[in-house]
């Protein structure tokens, strides 16, 4: 083993899962910022701020699911309205992906981890026409579930053919599960990284050796990727993992993607749900860590993809 332990070390990557604490935050210090995922209309993003400033949860950044090919032009400026006014990132999610498609493999037992991959050149350029199109309209935050795309994108935004403010956020489906793959998504051009769900503190501790980038960490997950209710681990994943987004899912909750008006009271009761989880995990980090450093809420920070109108 010595041999491979010299060589891992050697390459910056760390050989065992251990608890180490962290001393890398955001650019304002911070050690943790909150996020609100599965945000699918202007609408719901609206009523969830409204809630959180009704129950003081704060809220750094929202995401969106169903892909930007489902949202208008109207709903995208109005997503972004919404976002610089309050100085939230709103990060989009591109389209279409496998499970949009013909193909059959992702639906097969052994293919299920692939349904949200780019399939084909086609999809990469439709990938990229949802990109320019959210960019144009004034995002600056997308999330994306290929490697290859995430690559493409990050030349993109390096040669200035999309903006150099823009945020690439990896998605969770990707389940990076160890420091290699996290320190490649972050090389390929990832800025904020969604690791697999399931890891342990140890196991993201040593990813975070590995990486600068900052970790996307559902401490509770739609059942989809795992449906895991951790909520108690989260001081603990600040110290020994920062900096870190901490992400709100719902276990035994619906999977609405894509989104559309006939789903449109049940999304905006999950997304009312997920601040108060959110509000809940707050409240225990302010028990149990109260010295804990969040990132301030409504400040467009440099590492924050804050829409720009």
């Amino acid at each position: 083993m010595r041999r491979s332990i010299e060589a891992l070390k050697n390459l910056g990557i760390p050989s065992a899962d251990q608890k180490t604490l962290s001393d890398k935050r955001f650019s304002d210090g911070g050690k943790f910022r909150i996020e609100i995922p599965s945000t699918e209309t202007p609408e719901a993003f609206q009523a969830l701020l409204d809630e959180a400033e009704q129950i003081n949860c704060p809220v750094h950044r929202i995401s969106q699911g169903s892909g930007i090919q489902m949202l208008s032009d109207a709903q995208i400026r109005s997503f972004a309205q919404i976002g610089a006014e309050r100085n939230v990132e709103v990060c989009l999610f591109t389209t279409p992906r496998a499970n949009f498609d013909t193909g059959g493999l992702w639906n097969a037992p052994a293919g299920k981890l692939i349904q949200w991959q780019v399939r084909g050149a086609d999809q990469i350029r439709y990938s990229l026409d949802d990109v320019f199109r959210a960019c144009d309209l004034g995002i600056r935050s997308v999330l994306l579930s290929d490697f290859g795309l995430i690559e493409v994108v990050g030349r993109l935004r390096n040669e200035g053919k999309l903006p150099k403010s823009l945020i690439i956020k990896s998605s969770a489906i990707l389940a990076p599960a160890n420091p290699a793959s996290c320190s490649l998504l972050e090389r390929l051009g990832a800025d904020t990284i969604n690791v697999s769900t399931d890891l342990s503190t140890a196991q993201i501790s040593a990813i975070r050796k590995a990486t600068k980038a900052p970790l996307d960490i559902y401490v509770e997950s739609p059942d989809g990727i795992g449906g895991f209710v951790r909520h108690f681990e989260t001081p603990d994943l600040i110290e020994y993992c920062s900096p870190i987004y901490i992400k709100l899912g719902l276990r035994n909750s619906a999977d609405i993607y894509p989104y559309g008006k006939h789903l449109e009271s049940l999304a905006l009761d999950l997304s009312l749900e997920r601040v108060r989880r959110s509000k809940l995990v707050y409240d225990l980090i302010q028990r149990e860590t109260p010295n804990s450093e969040m990132s301030k809420v409504g400040v467009n920070f440099e590492d924050l993809g804050v829409p720009e109108i």
